[in-house]
């Protein structure tokens, strides 16, 4: 399978509706800096290079410590997208990228266990790295006026993360663009193909060795409770009905599990204001985050793509 790296022009006709609906600044975040402990849990397979560990690496969360993911291989889309949704919209995605969000089977890569992918979604349409979009020239999402500097840029972009595809498909993105007006795709891309959302990471364990993970998406439509890239820690940034409002900060698998749980008019108060299409399109979201398809947190949590991405998991400082 060949991604296409290169990003194609944006067309007048399609830039300018999506420059008229979309008035989106995007969300506050940024870079993670802190040293953190925990387990390791007893895996086999192949040792982490030394000399990978200072390329092809990004940041992630485990039990609410900072860690280091260290790449080891490229990344497999498997089965193929065609293989859940197979219509004419799904082909001409399959000419572009075999990666689909939406669907998938947790058990395609044997040994697998699942890697959280937190996009911060109450940054709207510039979570996909591009400028035209609202999203920074480096790639990252803004909201409010506040460039998120999360763990991987959007896809393509330079700060995208190593051996992480650059598109994507998904019958979401679709829903997306149709309830925007948008018939044919954008970028030049076919409908339902756009580069890969800009994201954290939270796992469930360390390993020092490397093994496959399958990525479940995670949609979070309150900032108060994505993580802050410098220390780990959230803050309120807008306004919530709730008690302590950054309590499930999204560092681990019981945060994330109670935040599906956990109504709030913070998500309300983040998306409708800045007119977040994506919050739209799933008809107004009252949970702190919405994980498709998905409703338990754990290590045996079904997934909702069919990406599968190989790293080791290692308890220390990843921007050191």
């Amino acid at each position: 399978m060949k991604i296409e790296s290169s990003r194609r022009g944006v067309s007048t006709a399609i830039f300018a509706a999506v420059t008229i609906i979309l008035l989106i600044a995007t969300a506050a975040g940024f870079y993670l800096y802190s040293t953190a402990s925990a387990t390791a849990k007893p895996v086999t397979s192949t040792s982490v290079s030394t000399s990978l560990i200072a390329q092809l690496k990004s940041g992630g969360f485990v039990e609410g410590n900072l860690t280091s993911f260290i790449y080891t291989q490229n990344y497999v889309c498997t089965p193929a997208g065609t293989s859940f949704v197979n219509n004419a919209e799904a082909q001409a995605a399959a000419k572009v990228t075999a990666c689909i969000v939406g669907a998938g089977s947790r058990t395609a890569v044997s040994g697998a266990f699942p890697v959280f992918v937190l996009v911060p979604a109450f940054a709207g349409l510039s979570n996909f790295g591009v400028t035209q979009l609202g999203a920074s020239s480096q790639g990252y999402p803004v909201f409010d006026g506040q460039t998120i500097a999360t763990q991987c840029g959007g896809g393509g972009s330079a700060s995208a993360c190593p051996d992480h595809p650059t598109y994507l498909y998904s019958p979401d993105f679709t829903l997306v663009e149709q309830h925007l007006g948008i018939k044919t795709g954008v970028f030049g891309l076919p409908e339902g193909v756009l580069p890969t959302p800009a994201h954290d990471h939270v796992a469930g364990f360390d390993t020092n060795t490397s093994i496959p993970w399958y990525a479940v998406a995670v949609l979070v439509f309150d900032p108060n409770v994505f993580p802050n890239a410098v220390t780990g820690q959230c803050t309120k940034v807008v306004d919530s009905n709730l008690t302590n409002p950054t309590g499930n900060c999204l560092t681990s698998f019981a945060a994330l599990a109670s935040a599906m749980d956990t109504r709030t008019t913070a998500t309300a108060n983040a998306n409708t204001t800045q007119s977040d299409p994506i919050y739209s399109t799933f008809g107004g979201v009252p949970t702190q985050v919405l994980i498709p398809g998905v409703t338990i947190v754990s290590e045996n949590s079904a997934t909702n793509t069919n990406l599968f991405i190989y790293f080791s998991v290692l308890p220390q400082n990843p921007y050191a």
